[in-house]
C-alpha cells in the first residue's frame, strides 16, 4: 500500500511537470521510480507512460513544432539507441543513479551560467545522439535536449512541442529495444496500467499551469525542478552506502 501511494504521487507530480515543461516526466519520474522498482522495471514503466503522455499531448501543440530541428534529432538518436542498450547492460544500479544525478547537476550548472550555443546540423545530430544513448539505458532524453534547447534560446512553447514531438519516436524505439535485448515483466505493465488515469489527471492540471508561466519564470521552475532531482539521487546513493 505504501509503494502503491508513493507510485501514485510520483505519476501524478511527474504528469503536470511533463505537460506544464515538456521534459519533466522521465526527470522527475526515473530518479523516484528507482527507489522502488528494480532498474530495468523502473525505465520501461517510464518509456511506456511518457509515450503515452506524448501520444495524448502531439495533436494539441503540433503547431509549435520545429520540424527541420525534430528530422535532425531523430537522425541522431537512430545511432545513439544501441549504444545506450549496451550501456544499460553492463552497469550496477548505484553506478545508474549516480551517472543520472551528475548528468542532471551538470547541465542545470551549465544553465544556471547562461550556457549558450549556436544551432548547427552537426550539433543537431549529436544533441539526437545523445538523447537518444540515454533514452534506451536510463529511460531519460530530457537533460540533453533541455539543454541545448536552451543553449540555442527557443522559446519555451517551441521547446515543449519539438521535444514531444521526438519522444513519440524515441520512446518507442527505446522500449521496443528495452524488450527485445534486455525483456520486460509482469509488473512493469501492470504498474503502467495502474497509472493511466492519474497520469491524465496530471496532464490536465499540467495544462492550466503551463498558461501561467512566462518565459522567465519557465526556466526558473526548470532550474529548481532538476537541482532537486539531482539532490534526491545523490542523496540516496551516498544513504545506501553509509547502510
Amino acid at each position: 500500500m505504501e509503494i502503491s501511494f508513493i507510485f501514485i504521487t510520483i505519476i501524478l507530480i511527474a504528469s503536470i511537470l511533463q505537460t506544464s515543461t515538456g521534459f519533466g516526466f522521465s526527470i522527475m519520474a526515473t530518479p523516484f521510480l528507482l527507489m522502488i522498482f528494480l532498474p530495468n522495471e523502473a525505465i520501461q514503466i517510464n518509456i511506456i507512460l511518457s509515450l503515452l503522455i506524448s501520444i495524448a499531448l502531439i495533436s494539441k501543440i503540433r503547431q509549435d513544432i520545429d520540424f527541420i530541428l525534430l528530422k535532425r534529432l531523430i537522425i541522431g538518436s537512430i545511432f545513439g539507441v544501441p549504444l545506450g542498450i549496451l550501456f544499460f547492460i553492463s552497469m550496477d544500479t548505484n553506478i545508474l543513479k549516480v551517472l543520472i544525478g551528475l548528468i542532471i547537476l551538470f547541465l542545470t550548472i551549465l544553465l544556471i551560467l547562461n550556457f549558450r550555443i549556436k544551432s548547427t546540423l552537426i550539433r543537431d545530430f549529436i544533441a539526437g545522439g545523445i538523447s537518444g544513448s540515454l533514452t534506451s539505458s536510463i529511460g531519460m532524453p530530457g537533460p540533453p535536449l533541455l539543454l541545448y534547447f536552451t543553449g540555442i534560446n527557443t522559446k519555451k512553447e517551441s521547446l515543449r512541442a519539438t521535444i514531444l514531438a521526438f519522444y513519440l519516436f524515441i520512446y518507442f524505439i527505446s522500449l521496443i529495444s528495452q524488450i527485445i535485448f534486455i525483456g520486460t515483466n509482469k509488473i512493469i505493465w501492470q504498474y503502467s496500467f495502474y497509472a493511466i488515469p492519474i497520469v491524465f489527471i496530471g496532464l490536465f492540471i499540467g495544462q492550466i499551469i503551463f498558461k501561467w508561466f512566462n518565459q522567465k519564470t519557465f526556466r526558473i521552475f526548470t532550474y529548481i525542478l532538476l537541482l532537486c532531482t539531482s539532490a534526491t539521487l545523490l542523496v540516496e546513493v551516498i544513504y545506501n552506502y553509509k547502510i
